[in-house]
């Protein structure tokens, strides 16, 4: 049994190519998620980063491998994994608080309705929706409220495992910066399992506590795993302050711009696990106050 709460083995995904022959994506994937973790996952359009989430979801199946989340295997769609997309996808004929309480209500059968209400209420307040604007409907709702709904609706779910597919695509920065720091209040409260995919760095780096970098496909691959060594409470302003903040963010530049291209198409020999990688820049040159030899130190290393 693995020791990771979410465990990804082997992971492999091959599609047709429309020759008679195949196409691998990605192969033999293998690298773990701790619970109460949020991990980023950052790579190129075409590297395999949604395949991976709708396994993850169970929403498809890999041609080979397995996906462990508490030491069972994945397979099919569970309330246990809950899912937010960058289209939204709310009920259309439901209000913002219906569709909540539709997922709580699936969730916890034995529930009252007066307390399927409240607690749905309760997220959609967590996430900046309260009073008339709870009862209207998705086509009366502007993007960023849609997708404040669908957080609220993954979140109220108490799912084991929350599943973001780019969830701020589709925003305009000043509602993306609100919407982020909303679920980092929500997720600080709930200590869920976060699994995230995004396009965006300086996103990754405010969000998460490790992201993963994939390579460019064919046979793409998680090259690496990149800690993010600023501390919590973070803010989209007081990072950029952190000696951490442009290390971290230059080595994810360089790899997406150049070492993903270098190390695409590479056919997988055994499991592909991810090389761990800590940067850290907050040791000081000269320390008046020496800490004892057996002290640990923080250093810059890449293992």
């Amino acid at each position: 049994m693995s020791k990771h709460f979410l465990s990804i083995e082997n992971l492999t995904q091959r599609f047709p190519d429309g020759q008679g022959g195949t196409l691998t994506v990605f192969e033999n994937a293998c690298f773990g998620v701790e619970k109460g973790e949020f991990v980023v996952i950052l790579g190129h359009s075409g590297c395999g980063k949604s395949t991976i989430m709708n396994i993850l979801a169970g929403l498809a199946e890999p041609t080979e491998g397995v996906v462990k989340m508490d030491g069972f295997e994945v397979s099919g769609p569970s309330l246990d994994r809950g899912v937010v997309f960058q289209n939204y996808s709310l009920l259309p004929w439901l209000s913002a608080l219906s569709n909540v309480t539709f997922g709580v209500r699936a969730r916890y059968r034995d529930w009252t309705k007066a307390r399927v209400i409240e607690e749905s209420k309760t997220y959609l307040s967590m996430v900046g929706l309260e009073g008339d604007v709870i009862h209207r409907k998705p086509s009366q709702l502007s993007g960023g409220m849609r997708q404040r709904v669908s957080i609220a609706r993954a979140f109220a779910n108490h799912p084991k495992l929350l599943l973001l597919d780019e969830p701020f695509g589709a925003l305009d920065a000043l509602t993306r910066g609100t919407i982020q720091d909303e679920l980092l209040k929500i997720w600080g409260g709930t200590e869920q399992t976060v699994f995230m995919i995004t396009h965006d760095i300086d996103e990754a780096i405010l969000l998460a506590d490790r992201i993963l970098l994939m390579t460019n496909g064919p046979f793409a691959r998680v090259a690496e795993s990149v800690e993010i060594t600023i501390p919590r409470p973070r803010t989209r302003t007081g990072i950029v302050d952190h000696p951490n903040y442009y290390a971290i963010r230059n080595h994810l530049v360089h790899f997406l711009g150049e070492r993903s291209k270098a190390l695409s198409g590479q056919k997988a020999e055994g499991p592909q696990r991810p090389e761990t990688v800590r940067i850290d820049r907050t040791e000081r040159a000269v320390d008046p106050d020496p800490a004892p030899a057996d002290t640990p130190r923080l250093r810059a290393v890449n293992t």
